[in-house]
């Protein structure tokens, strides 16, 4: 007897995904609990949050892992210090990399042929890919992974809210001025349209410390990130002040928790991860 789906493209690929989406829920739940970083602005340090959020996880005794949605720009396997290693292939699976921490991280940095290789596809494509990492990256049983999602509400973030079952929530971060504060709330409206609970709101780069007397100056202003929190109703997580050992802890292959666990900003951190923790097992 001929299959009914047999030569018929569109019925071939609607099973397909069904198939795949049933990999990917027996996949994630695994996986205790999912949270998707988010920001309707770049340059807003975004993925500097996500790698730290994990590597305080890690350092708070969760098992942690990290999944880079940003397709054309992928970061994260650099910042965690893991950007020279290779996946490698279990079966069906891939086995995500894992920093010195124990952290688990899966990008698409691993599978360029060179760190200049651009990603030139369109958004089924992008889709695609990270459906496969949710479907088939064999995570194991994690407490908490950390999806990084690019800025913006297109493509990616999209995919990661539609696809990821019982995800916990999203963590949203701004800057502490207005132009990034009104795309974050672009963010903020597209969790709530697609029914995605708000773990809530980090203020990043909210004021400048001196290392040598100790003053804080708001470079950025202040408090914006906090009041936008207030206006539309969600948790505040905190402020994340500005520290001259931040922008170089990336670039030597360690989050600042890991690199300068001692600092105010790391400690910062760890104070945002216990209100996390507070939101996501209300």
């Amino acid at each position: 007897m001929v299959n009914e789906h047999q030569g018929n493209p569109q019925e071939q690929q609607k099973l397909a995904l069904m198939e795949q989406n049933i990999k990917i829920t027996k996949n994630m739940n695994n996986i205790k609990y999912k949270i998707a970083v988010m920001s309707g602005k770049g340059g807003v340090g975004k993925s500097t949050v996500a790698v730290n959020l994990a590597a305080a996880l890690s350092k708070k005794g969760y098992k942690a892992g990290i999944m880079d949605a940003d397709i054309h720009g992928p970061n994260v396997p650099k910042m965690m210090g893991v950007e020279e290693k290779k996946i490698e292939i279990e079966g069906n699976s891939l086995l995500p990399v894992k920093t010195d921490e124990g952290i688990a991280v899966m990008s698409m940095a691993f599978l360029l042929e060179s760190h200049d290789s651009p990603i030139i596809w369109r958004g089924p494509q992008k889709t695609g890919a990270i459906r496969e990492f949710l479907a088939d990256v064999s995570w194991g049983n994690l407490d908490v992974l950390i999806i990084d999602n690019p800025p913006g509400t297109g493509d990616e973030p999209l995919t990661v809210l539609q696809t990821l079952p019982f995800l916990d929530g999203v963590v949203v971060v701004t800057t502490p001025q207005s132009v990034a504060i009104d795309d974050v709330e672009k963010s903020v409206n597209m969790a709530r349209q697609l029914k995605i609970k708000i773990i809530g709101v980090i203020e990043n780069m909210s004021g400048f410390v001196c290392p040598h007397c100790g003053e804080e100056t708001p470079i950025f202003g202040q408090g914006g990130g906090e009041q936008m929190a207030k206006s539309m109703g969600i948790p505040f997580l905190g402020r994340l002040p500005i520290d001259p050992k931040a922008p170089t802890a990336p670039d030597e292959g360690s989050p600042m928790v890991v690199k300068h666990p001692e600092s105010v900003l790391s400690k910062k951190f760890l104070e945002i991860v216990g209100k996390i923790e507070f939101e996501i097992e209300k």
